[in-house]
């Protein structure tokens, strides 16, 4: 059996464990009869779908928020009788008849807490109509770290119930570990655009500003419109929301440092760029193609006798954006290159191109890193591919 298809297998047990109980619950008290599917298949895909329903809440973390809109799906998941979830510190959420019993929860689950291990309890009720006479609570865990609980009640003990809300608890602190997840990657992200931004060298800060300077007495208007640009520029780089943008907003901010640069350059320094108008909407990860274009204008211009050209490219590619950055300049050796993809570069070296690459990976899986063509002297060719659709990306 395959790595991918026991792992498939691993996260699926505990809902069908759980729709097992449930199929159970259901033969015990019929139900209207389908025409589709036998009562183990019903009961199976109730159980996957149910799930699904609860997956995107808890996806987002334990919150009261999050747990009063998992609650019901998982309290439907288990077919019991009431449901409630915990942090440590107070109930989170309530689904069902028998919410009184909610003041003593937290008493009831201290030991879980502490240790870490499930438990089953008598309800504790003096209400001869409640039908809620045993409960049995399980540990919601991240990192072997105790967050809340799982308790679930039922009129009588039920070995079944214990197991079953014990793998459902489980399972919930899978989703609330790749939310944790989540939570550590938009993190490392924002580290490495706090990386690319400390990266905008301050000579070019410097440089641009001189050659504004420059203009404005021999051309005033001009000195007005590169500062503009400039001012452009540096609030588009140093924005502090979002971890997306659109591939339009991104080679705006382009054109607006070229214009920079440029002006300092003057005729030194060609561009072609070439832009198909249906990929302008699609969203990539922010900052993700200025490092790229402001190591070809290093590159090219590097040691360059006469005019250095750079050619940016966004074409239609399907159900892809395909961008290539090329230049005509020094180049660089393919050792090195792979070197610095490694990590290996040094403190400074190819930071701009480690970091988008690191961060294509990260967002749309490793078959979307950088693809560069180079060599000494033969100019260098990068080429970034970014699906049109992602889950978790959107421009903003």
């Amino acid at each position: 059996m395959s790595g991918a298809a026991l792992a498939a297998l691993i996260a699926l047990g505990p809902l069908l464990l759980a729709g097992g109980f449930l199929l159970g619950r259901r033969t015990a008290r019929p139900e209207r009869t389908s025409d589709v599917g036998t009562p183990v298949e019903h009961a199976t895909f109730e159980t996957l779908h149910t799930a699904s329903l609860a997956t995107p809440p808890l996806r987002a973390g334990l919150t009261e928020e999050s747990a009063r809109k998992a609650a019901r799906r998982l309290r439907s998941l288990l077919g019991t009788d009431a449901l409630c979830l915990t942090d440590r510190e107070r109930v989170l959420a309530w689904d069902g008849p028998g919410e009184h019993h909610g003041k003593q929860v937290m008493d009831q689950v201290d030991g879980v807490l502490s240790s870490g291990r499930g438990t089953a309890f008598a309800g504790g009720c003096d209400d001869l109509d409640c039908p809620l006479r045993w409960g049995v609570a399980a540990p919601l865990t991240v990192d072997n770290r105790v967050l809340g609980t799982l308790v679930a009640y039922a009129p009588r003990e039920s070995a079944v119930l214990a197991r079953a809300a014990g793998e459902v608890a489980r399972w919930v602190s899978v989703q609330l570990e790749l939310a944790e997840l989540d939570r550590s990657r938009t993190r490392l992200i924002e580290a490495e655009i706090k990386a690319l931004r400390a990266q905008i060298s301050p000579h070019f800060i410097f440089n641009s500003l001189a050659a504004i300077a420059s203009f404005v007495r021999t051309d005033p208007v001009r000195a007005r419109e590169l500062l503009l640009e400039f001012a452009d520029f540096t609030r588009y780089s140093f924005r502090s929301h979002g971890d997306f943008t659109t591939l339009a907003d991104e080679l705006h901010s382009i054109d607006q440092y070229l214009a920079l640069v440029r002006a300092r350059f003057g005729e030194r320094l060609s561009v072609t760029l070439q832009v198909a108008p249906e990929v302008l909407p699609v969203a990539m990860p922010f900052l993700c193609l200025q490092p790229l274009v402001e190591n070809a204008v290093k590159h090219g211009l590097e040691g360059a006798a006469a005019t250095s050209r750079i050619t940016i490219s966004a074409l239609d590619a399907g159900s892809e954006a395909e961008v290539v950055i090329e230049d005509d300049g020094v180049g660089m050796d393919p050792d090195l290159l792979r070197r610095i993809l490694r990590g290996e570069g040094g403190a400074s070296t190819g930071i701009g191109l480690l970091n988008v690459d690191e961060r294509l990976r990260q967002v749309y899986g490793d078959e979307y890193g950088l693809v560069i063509e180079t060599g000494v002297g033969a100019g260098m060719k990068v080429t970034v591919r970014i699906p049109k659709y992602r889950a978790g990306v959107h421009g903003t």
